[in-house]
């Protein structure tokens, strides 16, 4: 047998496996209330693994400040004024709210631009086919999460279905940061963000599944 040498990395990974499957299950077959309701515990340990194992570049953290707050402003018009986004209103799943929108969400458009960037960057070597691959991954991960999220007490939009003007908006923004993100050429390095970003993808491709077939 081959030992294994754990390091920061590895570790990081194993946790957030942990967490990650613990939501899973407990959400299907346990006190899914409880396990929605620590949404918030989870997606701030991602955030901060993702800051404790992908900090080596010197642009990385303006980039992911740039994140948030681009996250955060945009999603205030949103909720606020209908803009961007369309008509909608973030429920208490997500904790702490300025001006509607819960500080999280910036979080996560910090985190999942990093993410997605991170990944279109070690598959491809060419600008702006690393901003088309990581638009793509932004966009498939919301296409996945909006049929579940009112569920989760996430959001809802007004009428009950995302809008078309929600997915044009998650492009333009999606674009915006994907594209600043490639240009000053914020190097992530390991597989923490690959993980991270599956994780997420089998998250919610579960929920997605039991929601359609026999609700959760």
């Amino acid at each position: 047998m081959i030992p294994v040498k754990l390091n920061r990395e590895i570790i990081s990974i194993a946790v957030i496996w942990l967490f990650h499957i613990s939501g899973i299950l407990g959400i299907l077959y346990g006190n899914s209330e409880w396990f929605i309701s620590a949404t918030p515990l989870n997606l701030s340990i991602n955030f901060v693994l993702l800051l404790i194992n992908c900090n080596g570049h010197k642009w990385f953290f303006p980039m992911v400040v740039l994140g948030f707050l681009t996250g955060m402003i945009t999603e205030i018009l949103g909720v606020q004024l209908g803009w961007i986004f369309g008509d909608y209103q973030y429920g208490d799943a997500l904790g702490l709210k300025v001006f509607g929108v819960p500080l999280l969400i910036g979080v996560n458009w910090a985190l999942l631009t990093t993410i997605t960037g991170a990944i279109a960057q070690q598959f491809y070597q060419n600008f702006f086919m690393r901003i088309v691959i990581g638009v793509g991954l932004m966009i498939f991960l919301d296409l996945l999460i909006e049929p579940i999220a009112p569920v989760l007490d996430f959001w809802v939009f007004d009428g009950g279905e995302a809008p078309l003007q929600n997915y044009i908006g998650w492009t333009a923004v999606a674009l915006f940061l994907q594209s600043i993100f490639h240009y000053f050429r914020v190097s992530v390095q390991g597989w923490f963000t690959h993980q991270l970003y599956l994780l997420q993808i089998i998250f919610f491709t579960i929920l997605l599944i039991k929601q359609t077939t026999i609700g959760i």
